[in-house]
């Protein structure tokens, strides 16, 4: 177990090692943004930021697409991501970069790494109680413009088979405790846990690393949610 936790925290660190100026910036849209149409800010980790896959298959990119399809006049996704982050690390970067700007969506998917590392859930929860604040602070709507997504179990995937039950254990006590704390701050709580499931069986469920989603993954994520994400809008 523990080796593959080793490689698995080395293949973190190098993916980590990307520039983190980049998971900070709108991403670019062929659609111009413009202060008229409606924004939308996710907060995150690799599974936010799209780790071994393209911009454009990014779930928060893709929702956005999907959005537009749907007649929303909606910007770029601005997004606050980084492999490798913990909800330490997440906390940091919205101290440095969200300022006072308002979004008319926010979405918060983060604990993975809190898992990985075997950071306390304690700590974890405290943690989340802190972004969940910042989240509704930076909504238009407060609470009703600010949606959870649940950790993915990285079990299933060829990375983490080796361990895949232990894995599978503790990203559901993870989700367990987020899920508790989106209730408390009644938020939307979309649990996409178990169609990260289906990588064990589907490989083009995943990305080529062997450990993150694909953008088809991504895309079943986006179908789960996107009408109550939509409705937020209306």
């Amino acid at each position: 177990m523990r080796s593959v936790l080793v490689v698995f925290g080395l293949l973190l660190f190098m993916m980590s090692c990307s520039s983190s100026s980049e998971a900070l910036k709108p991403v670019e849209s062929e659609v111009p943004d413009s202060p008229d149409n409606l924004s939308y800010l996710a907060l995150g980790d690799s599974y936010t930021i799209g780790e071994s896959i393209t911009e454009d298959l990014r779930w928060p990119v893709q929702l956005v697409k999907q959005l537009r399809i749907e007649g929303a006049e909606i910007n770029a996704p601005r997004i606050i991501a980084k492999t490798g982050w913990t909800t330490d690390n997440l906390l940091n970067a919205i101290d440095a970069n969200l300022g006072n700007e308002k979004y008319d969506l926010v979405s918060v998917l983060i604990g993975v790494n809190n898992q990985y590392q075997n950071k306390s859930i304690i700590d974890y929860e405290a943690d989340l109680n802190t972004i969940f604040t910042e989240a509704i602070e930076a909504s238009k709507t407060g609470k009703e413009g600010v949606f959870v997504v649940s950790i993915p179990d990285y079990g299933a995937t060829p990375f983490g088979a080796s361990n895949a039950e232990e894995i599978g254990k503790e990203i559901a006590e993870f989700n367990a405790v987020l899920k508790k704390v989106a209730d408390q701050f009644d938020l939307s709580y979309y649990n996409i846990t178990p169609i990260s499931k289906m990588a064990k069986s589907d490989r083009s469920l995943v990305a080529a690393d062997g450990l993150h989603p694909s953008g088809n993954m991504y895309t079943l994520w986006v179908d789960l949610f996107f009408n109550e994400v939509f409705e937020k809008l209306q």
